[in-house]
């Protein structure tokens, strides 16, 4: 992206922009509408760009599991060591007795990334799983 910017308008009713500037001062102090509305721009092409699976993509995975449950922490750790090429670093927090945090950073090409995703999740005790991904650079070369 080059530091040129362009100024265009836009044509929306009074109560949708009334929703977004106060979704834009949520944002905290130097939000306004034009960076919100950047973002929200790159998002909508990123999750575009990801919807090809041979793009390459950046992100983290997260996990919420049971560590109770079986060998669940071995199979994690397993399916890691499958897929060393796509993670970059993880991070394990103990959240409470039977609780686990699981944060894996990623990179790679989108469909290996969302296979990964999909075994980690797919595992019996994950409570809960997302994958946030974001489009590198186009200087950016991963996997």
């Amino acid at each position: 992206m080059t530091n040129d910017l362009a100024r265009f308008s836009a044509t929306i009713p009074r109560d949708l922009l009334a929703e977004f500037d106060e979704y834009a001062a949520r944002r905290g102090s130097g939000a306004n509408r034009s960076e919100a509305i950047r973002d929200l721009m790159r998002e909508k092409l990123v999750s575009e760009a990801m919807a090809s699976p041979r793009e390459p993509v950046v992100g983290s995975i997260t996990l919420i599991y049971d560590h109770h449950a079986g060998d669940l922490p071995q199979r994690i750790d397993d399916i890691q060591h499958e897929h060393g090429d796509l993670i970059m670093s993880s991070m394990h927090v103990h959240l409470d007795h039977d609780a686990c945090l699981e944060v894996i950073a990623v990179h790679g090409c989108g469909m290996r990334v969302y296979e990964l995703r999909d075994k980690l999740l797919g595992l019996r005790g994950v409570r809960y799983g997302t994958l946030s991904c974001a489009a590198p650079d186009r200087q950016f070369k991963v996997g």
